[in-house]
């Protein structure tokens, strides 16, 4: 990431945190009229929940990546809570400027106090329960979903390809994750396994040992992955040079047939954004598709969305995305769909069809709200 973004980055993620943070503290310390001791006690751990980040950081620095795991860990799953700590306050804020506006909110201070210690107890069951059922559904790991994809200019036998994408090794997703997604996808004894992009967060040197599991993927016609937006910021050149060590071929703007007479060509894109990153890095579709046989389905795997209406344009037959996660954390897929036009599943348009899986791994709070983990078995037929 260039360095004036990533101190915008940065600067932004503090502001915000401390505007949370201080919200929480009107709402759920100031409101309530606590005693002095409790109240003492209240703001601490409000302080110390905003420092969080800080304190991981520094503890990273000073010793290591493998001791700050447990850090982050409660790093990330407080800023999960944190977000639906705040949706629900907000709730309780429009409800209370609806009483107000009716007249019905009341004027004596002791009632008020009452009303905000109901409002905190709201919260907390609210934010409670909702935690527990995310951290819940990641504990359990990628379900396998079963997708059959009819395609117009298929002509052969139906080909099974498995998707992984959004991985997202690092902080919080380690080893032993990777070796039941290899071990998952294995036993479905796939005709192509495919990774469309943010497998990694974080460098080459810190992962290792982590991603090496994938060099025991097993597919008939072999293992492919195209870069998504995390690879840019962890080093993509080093990735790409790793992942190739690995046995997975690595599809840059190229295109590759699979199956013989009656098979499929296979392409992949960089990133959507990857020109940004400079070098020869950018998405060129044109490229990948050049000297195709008109009469062979394509399917293409391009890490966003976005990237669907120029696959549509180009004569693309099926296209395999993710970047989204699917929102993870619903309602927040609303704020995804501002930015991407297509957030999770299969969508048809015409002969041309998009599937966008909502990630094998998460990215952030290690939860999942109204979505899952997914190893995608996308079965290709004659249609």
């Amino acid at each position: 990431m260039p360095l004036g973004r990533a101190l915008a980055f940065v600067a932004t993620l503090v502001l915000l945190t401390a505007g949370l943070h201080r919200y929480v503290y009107l709402r759920l310390v100031r409101d309530l009229s606590l005693s002095p001791p409790v109240h003492r006690a209240a703001t601490f751990v409000v302080v110390l929940l905003g420092l969080t980040p800080l304190i991981t950081l520094l503890v990273g620095l000073a010793f290591g990546r493998p001791a700050s795991r447990p850090f982050t860990l409660f790093t990330m799953s407080w800023f999960g809570l944190l977000m639906y700590v705040v949706l629900t306050l907000l709730g309780v804020e429009v409800a209370r400027l609806v009483a107000k506006a009716l007249g019905a909110y009341p004027d004596d201070p002791a009632r008020r106090i009452f009303l905000a210690r109901g409002a905190a107890g709201l919260v907390a069951a609210v934010t409670g329960s909702l935690g527990l059922l995310g951290l819940a559904t990641v504990r359990r790991g990628p379900v396998v979903r079963r997708v059959t994809v009819p395609l117009a200019r298929h002509r052969g036998a139906p080909m099974r390809i498995v998707q992984l994408t959004d991985v997202h090794v690092g902080p919080t997703i380690h080893r032993d994750f990777v070796l039941r997604v290899v071990e998952a996808v294995n036993a479905l004894d796939a005709d192509v396994v495919v990774i469309t992009g943010d497998l990694v967060d974080g460098s080459v040197e810190a992962l290792t040992p982590h991603v090496a599991p994938l060099a025991g993927l097993r597919a008939r016609h072999g293992v492919f992955f195209v870069t998504g937006n995390h690879e840019y910021y962890s080093g993509a050149d080093d990735w790409i040079a790793h992942l190739r060590d690995l046995g997975v071929r690595v599809l840059r703007n190229e295109r590759v047939p699979i199956g013989g007479e009656g098979g499929l060509d296979l392409a992949g894109v960089d990133d959507f954004r990857a020109h940004e990153f400079g070098g020869d890095h950018g998405a060129d579709l044109p490229r990948a598709l050049e000297g195709r046989d008109p009469a062979r389905p394509v399917v293409l795997l391009a890490h966003q969305p976005k990237q669907a209406p120029e696959a549509k344009r180009l004569g693309v037959d099926l296209q395999l995305s993710g970047h989204t996660h699917g929102g993870q954390l619903r309602p927040f897929d609303l704020l995804v769909r501002l930015d991407q036009p297509y957030v999770e599943g299969l969508y048809r348009d015409d002969a041309f069809a998009l599937y966008v899986s909502p990630g094998t791994g998460y990215w952030g709070p290690p939860m999942r709200i109204g979505t899952r983990c997914e190893i995608t078995e996308l079965t290709v037929t004659a249609g």
